[in-house]
């Protein structure tokens, strides 16, 4: 599901911006953006946010500003500017140079001078860290329960759709089959003409076999399962997206089942009515954390 949350902090002169953000993904998948003092924080942080998020792609976005943030002092490298003026000397002596080390000369040598940057208030800002990103963590998952909330409403009338499908189905399934088996006695009596006899128990169950073959009633059976199931796991508080893709799944497959196995005009409509509405419900179904 989509969501939301930003939280700001302020410490010493120092402002921290938290934004996370989630978008539909099969699985749990986490990236953070933010400076590279907190880099080491990165593992903490994915901890934190799977506490409270179980599926989709979160994006976490860390911007520093202000004063004070970071100390930074020069510093001599005494010891090889002591070697550096000694071996001038001796190449001077060696090759009889004149003139005298300048401090132009000094700047230009390499690695005397370095920069070395002292964070300020590392401990505070780790923590305020931390604590804004599980206020912004917050704020998105108060988000996607808004969502959730309407995904259920949706996903609720749908299936009250599908439900009314397979009842429908279910109430014509015995005109189905009496009207296949007196097709199949007239195709046999067409054929065989005066010597059939109706009462041939033999033929009777060759056509009894028949039209259980085209019988949908295990297909309807299993579709009543799945929609109690599908109902009982939208109340479940916790994490249901791939039990419901699971479940819709299965559904998809005993509507298929009965669409190949049907030879009646008003089954094959309901039937392509309750792929529509399964379909849709998929497409819901991966919104669902």
């Amino acid at each position: 599901m989509t969501g939301y949350g930003r939280e700001t902090a302020e410490i010493e002169g120092t402002r921290l911006t938290i934004e996370v953000r989630s978008v539909n993904h099969r699985f749990l998948d986490i990236s953070a953006k933010m400076p590279r003092t907190f880099l080491f924080l990165e593992d903490k942080m994915k901890k934190l946010i799977k506490n409270d998020i179980s599926r989709g792609r979160v994006d976490v976005y860390v911007t520093m500003e202000g004063e004070g943030i970071t100390e930074r002092s020069l510093k001599v490298d005494w010891d090889l500017l002591e070697q550096y003026i000694n071996q001038l000397k001796v190449v001077k002596g060696h090759y009889g140079l004149t003139g005298d080390v300048s401090v132009d000369i000094v700047t230009k040598l390499e690695d005397l001078f370095t920069v070395q940057e002292t964070d300020q208030h590392q401990d505070e800002l780790q923590q305020m860290l931390l604590d804004s990103l599980q206020k912004a963590v917050g704020k998105l998952v108060d988000m996607r329960k808004d969502e959730g909330d309407a995904l259920r409403d949706d996903l609720k009338a749908r299936l009250g759709e599908v439900r009314n499908f397979v009842n429908q189905l279910e109430d014509r399934r015995e005109l189905v089959i009496d009207t296949y088996k007196n097709r199949i006695k007239s195709r046999i009596q067409e054929y065989v003409r005066e010597s059939f006899q109706i009462e041939d128990s033999r033929i009777m169950q060759e056509v009894a076999l028949l039209a259980e073959k085209g019988d949908i009633t295990e297909e309807i059976t299993r579709l009543h399962s799945h929609i109690d199931q599908f109902s009982s796991t939208l109340g479940k508080q916790q994490s249901i997206g791939r039990q419901l893709d699971f479940i819709v799944q299965e559904m998809h497959r005993e509507v298929n089942t009965i669409g190949s196995k049907s030879n009646d005009a008003k089954i094959s409509e309901w039937v392509v009515s309750l792929k529509s509405e399964i379909e849709k419900m998929k497409e819901q179904v991966q919104n669902v954390e």
